[in-house]
């Protein structure tokens, strides 16, 4: 019951992709009869941020936060001007608070070796101008990651980045996630930890902090096990909670407590 749920917040939904908007009232009504009451919105492409602007703005069932940048899947199509509109959006617009998704996909590769090299260019380009106008800015930035751990700590502590945020879906070992915490950064928790093939990330869940973690659900992607093939929804937060619980010795509403709190922080928005 919505009495006894949990406070959650989603903090990387893409509420503003087609799987979900087409139907959107109804998956925000079914996340908050869950406990959601908070969701952040990472936008992927220029061409979105107006409208992600608009729906913060309509959207009354619960909380919405955004986050504006240019994905690296999107990178190959990014030019000066979006960046300079970024930069504005940033200067202009207190509800958005954080630069993303950002990051590097290096998993992403061309036709041929050549065509791979100049793909990766591009989104080190990118994630490097990202990075600094966040700095600009003061705002906390939203990693997206794909073979590409040592390049992101590289080019953060390049920069000196001090501004945190969270790496998206994290997976991997307790020193990969000590990597980012000691930069600043919590990490997001998703699906993922629902499959059994997830056991070292899992594992690592178990040594860590609670002080490190933040939920997620990459809704309309990263479907929990038992989902395959199914959009995914921010409904589905819960049973990722419940996943996280699972694994965790403290009870479950201190868990929760700090999962909101975490998100709150690593965001730096009001309680």
């Amino acid at each position: 019951m919505q009495s006894t749920a949990p406070k959650l917040f989603d903090t990387h939904c893409h509420l503003d992709l087609s799987e979900l908007a087409a139907d959107l009232p109804a998956h925000l009504a079914a996340a908050v009869s869950v406990g959601v009451s908070r969701i952040l919105i990472p936008a992927v492409e220029a061409a979105r941020w107006p409208g992600l602007l608009q729906l913060q703005q309509q959207t009354t069932a619960l909380k919405l936060e955004l986050a504006l940048g240019i994905h690296p899947w999107w990178a190959q199509s990014a030019t000066e001007t979006q960046l300079t509109a970024l930069r504005q959006y940033l200067t202009d617009e207190t509800s958005v608070c954080a630069v993303g998704e950002i990051g590097l996909d290096f998993a992403l590769n061309g036709a041929d070796e050549a065509d791979t090299y100049h793909i990766h260019q591009r989104q080190q380009q990118w994630f490097s101008e990202q990075l600094a106008l966040a700095t600009t800015a003061r705002k906390p930035v939203i990693l997206h990651h794909r073979k590409s751990q040592p390049a992101l700590l590289a080019e953060l502590k390049r920069q000196q980045f001090s501004q945190g945020g969270i790496l998206h879906a994290f997976s991997g070992s307790t020193a990969q996630a000590h990597a980012f915490l000691d930069l600043g950064f919590k990490l997001g928790i998703g699906g993922t930890i629902s499959y059994e093939r997830a056991r070292k990330t899992r594992d690592t869940l178990k040594k860590l902090p609670l002080s490190a973690l933040v939920l997620e659900t990459d809704a309309p992607a990263m479907p929990l096990a038992g989902f395959q093939g199914l959009v995914n929804t921010p409904a589905q937060l819960a049973l990722v909670f419940a996943e996280l619980c699972a694994l965790r010795p403290e009870p479950a509403g201190m868990v929760a407590d700090a999962l909101w709190h975490n998100s709150l922080a690593a965001l730096r928005l009001p309680v």
